[in-house]
């Protein structure tokens, strides 16, 4: 599975942006997908999670009400949709498929990353 993680950019404290992360190499179709972020000197954080047939998702508490993930299998897509962005929302953003077990929110238990994509909040 090759992943490819799009949509970061500049944008002020209150404002939004949608990431994209676009599978390809084989269907994500079976999968829990994540979204997890990196800020520098800090450890990769998990920030959202879904199931393989969008029907459960999951959140870090420092997102929760603020973004939304979701995901459309057809199209091989996962997003994250955040609203009321805050400076401390600054980090690299990494999409993870995970095919096997583990805890949803724990980095090892995800088997494939994107690149990651740049997500600046200015205050």
């Amino acid at each position: 599975v090759q992943l490819q993680a799009s949509g970061g950019g500049l944008v002020q404290a209150g404002g939004s942006l949608r990431l994209s992360c676009a599978a390809s190499g084989r269907t994500f179709r079976g999968y829990v997908m994540g979204w997890f972020r990196q800020a520098p000197g800090k450890e990769r954080e998990f920030v959202a999670a879904i199931s393989w047939s969008g029907g459960m998702t999951y959140y870090g508490d420092s997102v929760k009400g603020r973004f939304t993930i979701s995901r459309d299998n057809a199209k091989n897509t996962l997003y994250l949709q955040m609203n009321s962005l805050n400076p401390e929302d600054t980090a690299v953003y990494y999409c993870a498929c995970r095919m096997g077990a583990g805890a949803i929110w724990s980095v090892p238990s995800y088997d494939y990353w994107g690149q990651g994509t740049l997500v600046t909040v200015s205050s």
